[in-house]
């Protein structure tokens, strides 16, 4: 079910509207699809952190991360 909302834009987002705009989406459209992706990178962010977070706990993974670093270092040419 829709939902109608009212908000009031300042300029930069009258701006970033417009834009959106151009590519043929009525007002509607661009600002559903806005929240979607914001929420969608929201999301996507969250996740990553918790990868990040889980591969940093694993010591294993540390410990051969830190072991293809030394051999990268090592072939690393001379300054």
């Amino acid at each position: 079910m829709a939902q109608a909302i009212s908000v009031r834009l300042d300029d930069d987002a009258e701006r970033a509207l417009r834009l959106l705009q151009q590519t043929g989406s009525s007002r509607s459209e661009a600002i559903r699809s806005a929240l979607i992706d914001a929420a969608n990178r929201l999301r996507r962010s969250s996740e990553l952190a918790a990868e990040s977070a889980a591969l940093e706990a694993d010591e294993k993974d540390r410990r051969e991360m830190l072991a293809v670093a030394e051999m990268m270092d090592s072939l690393r040419a001379p300054r």
